[in-house]
């Protein structure tokens, strides 16, 4: 695995103002999780199917604290009313959304934004 030395530009947090605001607060009440079974330890446990052939390497957003599907949904839904949200966008979705749970930081990114 090819480990990443260079900081991205891409992946900073939007300038928190009045319209990003109100969009978060839009995309809050829109947001669903979909997660990928690659960054699970129980892939069951948030309906997904396992994978094939995991890679080695990937971090696991539930080894830390065992969470729902439900919580990772609020967790998102946390993320945007606070504006925790990347720079870049696709079709109006932010490319990241950070929330931070018992001082932990986890980092969703969108997948499908259809």
């Amino acid at each position: 695995m090819k480990k990443r030395h260079a900081y991205n530009p891409k992946r900073r947090l939007a300038p928190f103002d009045d319209k990003l605001r109100d969009a978060c607060r839009g995309l809050a009440a829109a947001v669903r999780y979909g997660g990928n079974p690659e960054h699970k330890s129980k892939p069951n446990d948030f309906g997904l199917t396992p994978p094939t052939n995991p890679r080695a390497g990937k971090t696991l957003c539930d080894k830390i604290r065992d969470f729902s599907r439900i919580q990772a949904e609020e967790l998102l839904r946390a993320g945007l009313v606070r504006g925790m949200v990347s720079v870049q966008a696709r079709n109006g979705w932010p490319q990241n959304i950070w929330a931070v749970l018992d001082d932990e930081p986890y980092e969703a990114q969108l997948e499908n934004s259809d």
